[in-house]
């Protein structure tokens, strides 16, 4: 069989996130949507996996996918069909033949997340969709501060809304703060992220730039005696890379 590796970019405003299971199962969601075009066009049962599940309303650059499949089309022509039968805010720019051992979920070594905040007097109405808006300028230096605190490895689990029992521990290798005056980025980089951890941690970060909350807060929470903020709004979040 072979083994196709889908890089693929998406708008997630109308997604339950790329899947959903358990009591809250849902079809409405990025992988299904994959599922049933790759399936109606090789004629088979695939099971789809992934290089980071991204949650409700929460959007990817390059999203990494596989599925293996006996279909003797092309790369460019299962390029083709996917996007002509995919919903149009759901694009798969690259298809390639990969070793039959690739895993995209198993394989990948860390992950890149970026949250997208506009800073201006007046919301702009077309990146409202896409971007969490603030009217004034958080303290970029304090957040800076505040992450060096998040860097390395920690238990996350105060910082997530995971459920399970096994490890919480997960390693952050950078978060960076830039603003250009019109728009401010945070972007995290780690080995892994447990259940809402990305937005939980960029809504503490903005909670601390905008002065509500102090940076020794991140210890506190760490320690169990504070709770995190709560997730920041998923419309400014962005899957930007898997690396391998």
């Amino acid at each position: 069989m072979r083994n196709i590796k889908l890089t693929i970019e998406y708008d997630g405003s109308r997604y339950q996130g790329w899947t959903r299971l358990g009591k809250n199962e849902s079809t409405n969601t990025i992988s299904n949507k994959i599922i049933e075009v790759i399936q109606k066009m090789t004629g088979e049962t695939v099971e789809l996996f992934c290089g980071c599940r991204t949650e409700t309303g929460v959007h990817a650059y390059a999203q990494i996918a596989n599925f293996k499949t006996n279909t003797e089309m092309k790369d460019y022509e299962i390029q083709h069909y996917l996007n002509r039968y995919l919903p149009m805010d759901i694009a798969v720019i690259q298809v390639e033949d990969v070793p039959e051992r690739f895993h995209s979920q198993l394989n990948a070594r860390s992950k890149i997340y970026v949250y997208r905040m506009t800073i201006n007097d007046v919301p702009s109405v077309f990146d409202r969709k896409y971007t969490f808006h603030c009217f004034r300028m958080p303290d970029k230096k304090a957040m800076q501060q505040a992450a060096l605190l998040l860097t390395g490895r920690h238990d996350f689990k105060s910082f997530s809304t995971v459920k399970q029992t096994k490890s919480t521990e997960r390693e952050i290798y950078k978060i960076e703060v830039y603003d250009d005056g019109e728009e401010m980025q945070i972007t995290i980089h780690a080995d892994d992220f447990l259940h809402n951890m990305a937005r939980m941690i960029i809504g503490t970060l903005l909670e601390i730039g905008l002065g509500t909350r102090k940076k020794e807060d991140i210890e506190e929470i760490f320690a169990g005696r504070q709770s995190a903020s709560l997730p920041c709004d998923a419309k400014g979040l962005y899957l930007q890379e898997v690396r391998y």
